[in-house]
């Protein structure tokens, strides 16, 4: 019988090849290549085969192996290799420029796991806008668009996300994929009620699914628990967070960077662990991550943090303060990044024991001396001024700091210097202190500097030119209405733009805006719900002055008046023998009887044998005085201790 031929083998396979004879073609292929080595259908087919079994490092060999025109054919593939194999600055280089749609679809994995999530959410946005080459292809661009979307609000980075993309379709509420990640935008954001409400959406439609078996719905709705523990915990649920946790087996999360994730969330829900050291322990014991499944930037800085928090709790404040000071050290200065500042707020801990009384004040302030331009370290001795109710050294703290950042030359010093949150702390500042005037200038010179930038904060701006229209100052209004007329040239249908444009310039050139009159809402509208008959009826309100806090006393009303206590009925053991009800009682009864006003001595009278007590009266002497003619002798009492009389002498 003659042997069967190996290419017709491997053919006949491929032709009636499923999902799941993976390991038949690769066998068939071996077989081929025992024969001809150098067959490059059959090195394609043996290396497409080794990656749909998951066998990357073999089909990276398998690639080395065929030589040069086998890498020319299977770009595609080694890119896909490079990238599962965590090789992502060698798999950008090959698929970076790529034309081939296929290869597009790798490029944007790969930037999605560098967590370059702009160049992802860029080439998802570039393959939607293209028909779709396979079926179910554009579910997937979906998907992966709305996951590229949620990483960039979680990076920071949600002003370069489109608003439309922002706000959920009906289309991303069919599937569990696009809600779980719709409710992850909301939850970067800080909208934690809408992310609640998607996250339990997700969780059905996960479990409502048919084609799903029960193993493949626990593992997608475990990670979708595991986020709304996370939700439960920042909303202030406790109760709720720990029941779910319950309900969780960590062991059963399928994905090991979820693992941990859960293991820390579960940590920080629990309200029974008190100790410290147990805390720790349990902390530690999380398993290393490969870098294949390495966690993502913000979720490895999460757990850093928890860990120097953990520490501080036991005591160790030497040691998160010299672990942190070194990383800072390493990072550039000034810097607004959430890592390093962040690390800043420990180190300071660290320094101060975990006091936030004026003591910490006491430590920390030299701390600075040392890193003067560490934003993180300004922003906690700003908040320990605050909580001691002394505001005025904080404001002097800003702009100190801020001056030192308008002397320098760099570019990047000057970033931080107009940075929207620390402009944003200067206003708050100054609007506690009830300066209005140092407002405008702030927010004026902000946006001065933002308009110049290709990408502009618009809260910023907004808040810059809604500031400024409070003046009467013509210079004032007009720097207003320059900014509201970036904004509109921004976005045209921007309506507190258009207001605030028109409200720029109505006092001074209201032919330049009545045009945009009509884009307003019409006053009969805004009035449409308010009756002024019946507020001319009520008249002007007076509202109540503060009473300035004065240092004197005020006088006591009948209410703060203290009321006399009731009197408490004695026992017979502690009654006196000749206590009468009613009767008031000597207030001396506790003095010995000598020490009382009513002693009176016995014998001689009472003044008289007082006028013989010498403890602290006159001492008398006697002297005995002869009579004349021997008539006998006569005492005379002689009195001494007095002052003796001062003769008067001549001046």
């Amino acid at each position: 019988m003659a042997a069967a031929n190996p290419t017709a083998t491997l053919t006949s396979l491929l032709r009636g090849s499923t999902i799941e004879d993976h390991e038949e073609v690769l066998k068939a292929v071996n077989a081929v290549l025992k024969s001809s080595k150098n067959n490059p259908d059959a090195l394609h087919t043996r290396v497409v085969a080794l990656l749909k079994l998951d066998r990357f490092d073999d089909a990276l060999r398998a690639l080395d192996d065929g030589g040069d025109k086998l890498a020319e054919r299977c770009v595609l593939e080694k890119a896909y290799a490079l990238y599962k194999t965590g090789q992502l600055a060698d798999a950008e280089k090959l698929a970076q420029g790529a034309k081939k749609r296929g290869l597009k679809h790798v490029a944007a994995q790969v930037a999605y796991r560098a967590e370059k999530f702009e160049d992802a959410a860029r080439i998802y946005q570039e393959l939607t806008s293209q028909s779709a080459a396979i079926e179910g292809e554009e579910n997937d661009l979906r998907i992966n668009s709305s996951a590229a979307d949620a990483q960039l609000e979680w990076q920071g980075n949600g002003d370069k996300i489109e608003p439309s993309r922002k706000k959920p379709s009906r289309e991303d509420l069919e599937a569990f994929e696009t809600s779980y990640n719709a409710a992850c935008g909301c939850i970067a954001r800080g909208d934690l009620g809408p992310g609640s409400v998607l996250l339990k959406r997700a969780r059905d439609l996960c479990e409502a699914l048919d084609e799903l078996s029960d193993e493949e719905k626990r593992a997608e709705v475990l990670p979708i628990m595991v986020q709304q523990a996370y939700v439960f915990t920042k909303l202030g649920k406790l109760v709720e967070a720990e029941a779910l946790q319950k309900m969780i087996k960590i062991a059963d999360v399928p994905e090991p960077p979820s693992r941990v994730i859960a293991q820390n969330n579960g940590l920080a829900a629990s309200t029974k662990n008190d100790n410290p050291y147990l805390t720790q322990r349990i902390f530690d014991s999380v398993p290393s991550l490969i870098p294949t499944e390495k966690l993502f930037e913000h979720q490895a800085s999460i757990l850093e943090r928890n860990r120097y928090t953990i520490d501080l709790q036991s005591q160790k404040y030497s040691g998160v303060a010299y672990s942190t000071a070194s990383i800072i050290s390493k990072s550039p200065s000034p810097t607004i990044s959430p890592y390093v500042a962040s690390l800043a707020v420990l180190n300071a801990a660290g320094h101060a024991k975990n006091e936030n009384s004026k003591a910490s004040l006491k430590a920390i302030l030299p701390v600075l001396e040392k890193r003067p331009k560490d934003v993180g370290l300004i922003l906690v001795i700003i908040q320990l001024y605050i909580l001691t109710n002394n505001p005025g050294p904080a404001i002097t703290l800003l702009e100190s700091f801020f001056k030192r950042l308008e002397e320098s030359t760099r570019p990047t010093d000057q970033d931080v210097r107009f940075a929207p949150g620390l402009v944003a702390l200067a206003v708050s500042l100054y609007r506690i202190s009830g300066r209005k005037a140092p407002i405008r200038t702030e927010l004026g010179k902000a946006a001065s500097y933002w308009r110049r930038k290709s990408k502009p904060s618009v809260q910023l701006l907004r808040a810059a030119g809604t500031a400024l229209l409070e003046s009467a100052n013509p210079e004032d209004l007009s720097a207003a209405g320059e900014i509201f007329s970036s904004l509109r040239q921004q976005d045209p249908t921007d309506r507190t733009a258009i207001a605030g444009y028109v409200a720029s310039y109505a006092t001074t050139d209201l032919a330049k805006v009545f045009p945009n009159l009509e884009k307003l809402t019409p006053v009969s509208r805004l009035v449409s719900g308010i009756d002024a008959a019946a507020l001319e009826e009520a008249g002007i309100p007076s509202l109540p002055v503060p009473a300035r806090a004065s240092k004197k006393r005020s006088a006591e009303t009948e209410k703060d008046k203290i009321t006399p206590l009731k009197k408490k009925k004695l026992s017979k053991s502690r009654t006196p023998k000749d206590f009468e009800e009613g009767k008031k009682m000597d207030p001396e009864r506790w003095l010995p009887l000598r020490d009382r006003s009513t002693y009176r001595p016995k014998g001689k009278k009472g003044k008289k044998k007082a006028m013989d007590l010498t403890q602290g009266g006159v001492v008398k002497e006697e002297e005995s005085l002869e009579l004349a003619g021997g008539a006998g002798t006569v005492k005379v009492e002689k009195a001494t201790g007095g002052k003796p009389k001062k003769k008067k002498g001549k001046k």
